[in-house]
């Protein structure tokens, strides 16, 4: 199975400093970037692809849900600062070794539920799997 141990300790590592960790910066789901996704009409099914998220093993903790399968580890972590509550959503891919942390987003305001969170993840996990098979076609 999952070595959830080693997980954690690089959940922990990782949110420390993601600047660190990051390719690039956290970036914030806002309209413009929904548009950019086309992500305009979430709630659309023909635009939905279920293979990447249907097959999770979902670990829940107090502090976050832990998604993992064979290709990812999603770590989603609720946050309140101020009054105002946002989700920190980290993505890996889930290497032999250890997650390679891909990218990370927030979601806060209208912005910040459920269904868009998980929206844009399925859209984030189809192009991060389209590029890495892409990277393994070329190698």
């Amino acid at each position: 199975m999952y070595n959830l141990t080693k997980l954690e300790e690089y959940y922990k590592k990782y949110s420390e400093d993601l600047n660190q960790w990051l390719p690039e910066d956290i970036f914030e789901v806002d309209l413009p970037l929904l548009q950019k996704m086309d992500l305009i009409n979430y709630d659309n099914p023909e635009s939905q692809d279920p293979n990447l998220t249907q097959f999770f093993h979902v670990i829940e903790t107090f502090d976050k849900i832990t998604l993992i399968n064979d290709e990812f580890v999603v770590w989603i972590v609720p946050d309140i600062q101020e009054d105002h509550s946002r989700t920190y959503t980290m993505v890996a891919r889930n290497e032999s070794e250890h997650p390679h942390l891909e990218l990370a987003y927030i979601t806060s305001g209208s912005f910040n539920n459920s269904k868009l969170i998980l929206r844009v993840l399925e859209k984030l996990l189809y192009d991060i799997h389209e590029n890495q098979n892409f990277l393994d076609r070329l190698e």
